[in-house]
């Protein structure tokens, strides 16, 4: 059975999805560690100007550098963790609450095996 073409659409951000990412696992996940990347950065930055710090004082109350604060409200940054997080949360009088969820990876199609004629298997001793 044919796969149903998409409804048209003039959303960029849908149409490039549907370009390069659906029905690709690796780039559906890429996707969903940027997602993650993306909020963590956020969350920190919200937390750091919801305190009215600059980056300088609220490192300062973390115990790091500003440069570490810069770079932990990147989206693009990769080295979030969750001791870092723990260590924000204490110096600022706050607890981390973190969603996890485990999500099953989409299972590849199986390759449809190929047939033999029955007049083969017959010659292959079958």
């Amino acid at each position: 059975m044919a796969k149903a073409k998409p409804a048209p659409t003039s959303d960029g951000v849908r149409i490039l999805h549907c370009r390069y990412v659906e029905g690709r696992s690796e780039m559906e996940t890429l996707l969903e560690q940027e997602r993650a990347n993306a909020r963590i950065a956020q969350a920190i930055y919200d937390l750091r100007t919801r305190l009215g710090l600059s980056q300088r004082e609220f490192a300062a109350r973390v115990g790091t550098s500003a440069s570490v604060i810069c770079q932990l409200e990147d989206s693009a940054y990769e080295g979030h963790s969750t001791k870092m997080l723990e260590k924000i949360a204490a110096a600022l009088g706050q607890r981390v609450e973190l969603q996890v969820r485990f999500v099953p990876l989409k299972a590849k199609k199986p390759s449809p095996q190929r047939q033999v004629p029955s007049r083969a298997r017959r010659n292959m001793g079958s």
